[in-house]
């Protein structure tokens, strides 16, 4: 028995039905999910009908599942992802310039995953709770979670740091976003990247790769209980979600040079342990 497990928490029939079913959609996916995911993993089986049922009845029997070790459920089963950038792919610009630095760092070589690319690209994305999922979907790639209206503060952030990889690159900048359809959904983005634009001192294009008109019907997607015809990402499935996000990336990443770089990463390192093994 685990340390935290309640022996004495014992949910009723429904209740142990719920949470069989969530913990089935947890072990489908290779990453932490949130529990806002969940609960329209749910809406969609039809275990819950209505948006309110997410605070009133959702969250307070995941919450006891998880508090008393039910069936598998941990304190730290589900993701709770901040509003953040994930900034990644960076590096240093050679093989020599990394040399020099094994002296002050140790071995490893990550080298900047855009040298060789056409575009520089970076992803948006209105739903922070799936920071999880656009991080095991993509690889090298700033990611930018919006969580709703971004500050004032943080649209400067990302306009700044939009900037300097133009400027450091010499690439065209692509941004792809992924968000909710609704009202909310297609203004943040409006107004957000608005001033982002303003904010930066370079040129970039935003390519809004989904949800747009027509995906709730084309993904048979739930549709928001309390707004019907508008959709939320978290709505979508697993499989839909990445054939979209990755789709979204070839076509604006050239992989095969990025995998070339890891592969010179690998070389480099091993090179370099086999010389130190050696060297008395």
């Amino acid at each position: 028995m685990m340390a935290y497990e309640n022996a004495n928490y014992r949910p009723n029939k429904k209740s142990r039905a719920i949470l069989d079913r969530a913990w089935a959609h947890v072990r489908q996916v290779p990453y932490k999910v949130t529990a806002r995911w969940l609960f329209y993993r749910l809406l969609q089986d039809g275990v819950y009908s209505a948006k309110e049922d997410y605070k009133a009845r959702f969250l307070p029997l995941l919450s006891r599942a998880r508090h008393n070790g039910y069936g598998g459920w941990k304190p730290n089963t589900l993701a709770d992802d901040s509003r953040e950038r994930f900034v990644r792919g960076v590096g240093f610009e050679s093989v020599d310039t990394w040399a020099s630095a094994i002296k002050r760092r140790g071995i490893s070589c990550n080298l900047d995953k855009w040298t060789g690319q056409r575009y520089y690209v970076q992803i948006l994305f209105e739903a922070s709770a799936m920071a999880s999922q656009f991080k095991h979907y993509t690889r090298h790639i700033t990611l930018v979670p919006f969580g709703g209206m971004p500050s004032i503060p943080f649209k400067w952030e990302i306009a700044q740091g939009i900037e300097e990889a133009s400027r450091f690159y010499s690439l065209d900048v692509k941004i792809l976003y992924f968000g909710d359809y609704d009202p909310a959904g297609l203004v943040i983005p409006e107004t957000s990247i608005a001033d982002i634009q303003k904010w930066c001192g370079v040129d970039f294009d935003v390519v809004r790769v989904g949800l747009n008109e027509g995906d709730g019907e084309r993904y048979g997607m739930p549709e928001n209980p309390d707004k019907p015809g508008t959709f939320q990402w978290e709505g979508l499935s697993d499989l839909d979600a990445r054939g979209m996000i990755q789709g979204a990336v070839e076509r604006y990443v050239d992989l095969d040079v990025m995998a070339a770089l890891e592969d010179r990463e690998r070389d480099a390192a091993d090179d370099l342990a086999r010389y130190l093994a050696a060297w008395k």
